[in-house]
């Protein structure tokens, strides 16, 4: 296997550095998993999946010098791109919080979506291609990468919420933490500020939040600058295309998440549940209406 993984790294550096990277996160997997078990943290999973994240972010990189463009111009480009936005989901959570359960979550979807890429993939979607008209723009890096930015933090977000509902299941759960950071305050009669205890499920219900809303915003930046473009390359803002309207769905299955959330005061694990099921939204917006090869956004994929 590693005879195998240096020949692709010479002959073909994009495909042996997204290998390697799943080779090294998939050592991460048990590591994490055990350490999600034991309630204890691992630094070997914060260090290797640090590897994995430069290892994604050089693949990238040396993508964009060959073929010239911004790497998310097909479904391999994306994929790829998606699972370094998540590792790097998955550092700056830990670094909030430094709990088992975020990489023991999130790492088996980076599993999938990277070793979708490297091993499922036909080898001629693989390869690098030149750009559609439509797609050489300068907008091509700031709505595709926003958009996939924000589906990294929405898949992350969601996957915490599934795990506030198996965490401390037996615990009820009130949302009692400030906007700002990881803890709450709460005055008491004296006006003096007491720091309250938190649990764990209340602590990633908190970040699950704060990585759903950021998700939320770089969709609506994602959406307003995919206007901008469609408008520039089609001569409309909206055309009700698949990719669009999914995207539109998402966008307002969020926007009520968030509003249950901020006006009507939902907590516990009533919200935690719509935003798990947030998660399919996402995977439908982002995969199930490319494989179907309709619309304008089928550039590169499996049927388009």
């Amino acid at each position: 296997m590693l005879s195998d993984l240096l020949k692709n790294l010479i002959s073909d550096p994009v495909t042996g550095l997204g290998i390697a990277a799943f080779y090294l996160l998939l050592l991460v997997l048990p590591i994490s998993l055990f350490a999600a078990v034991s309630k204890t943290n691992s630094v070997f999973v914060t260090i290797l999946t640090s590897l994995a994240n430069v290892i994604l972010a050089f693949q990238l990189i040396s993508r964009w010098f060959i073929s010239a463009h911004f790497p998310v111009s097909n479904l391999y480009e994306s994929l790829c791109f998606l699972s370094w936005a998540l590792t790097l989901g998955q550092l700056l959570l830990q670094k909030e919080y430094k709990s088992p359960i975020i990489p023991a979550i999130s790492n088996p979807v980076i599993l999938l979506s990277l070793g979708f890429a490297c091993f499922v993939l036909p080898e001629d979607l693989r390869l690098s291609s030149s750009l559609v008209p439509a797609l050489r723009s300068t907008w091509l890096v700031m709505h595709v990468s926003v958009v996939m930015l924000s589906y990294a933090a929405l898949i992350i977000g969601s996957l915490l919420s599934a795990s506030v509902i198996f965490v401390d299941a037996n615990q009820p759960l009130q949302i009692r933490s400030n906007s700002t950071g990881i803890g709450g305050y709460r005055f008491n009669e004296s006006s003096f500020l007491e720091p309250s205890n938190f649990s764990d499920s209340e602590k990633l219900d908190t970040l699950s939040y704060r990585s759903i809303l950021v998700g939320f915003v770089l969709l609506t930046l994602g959406l307003i600058s995919g206007a901008v473009w469609a408008n520039e390359a089609w001569g409309t803002w909206w055309s009700w295309d698949p990719k669009e309207t999914w995207a539109l769905i998402c966008w307002l299955f969020y926007a009520a998440y968030l509003h249950m959330r901020i006006s009507k005061g939902w907590q516990g694990r009533r919200p935690a549940i719509l935003a798990t099921s947030g998660f399919f939204v996402v995977l439908i917006c982002y995969i199930g209406v490319n494989f179907l090869g309709l619309g304008l956004h089928s550039y590169g994929w499996i049927f388009g």
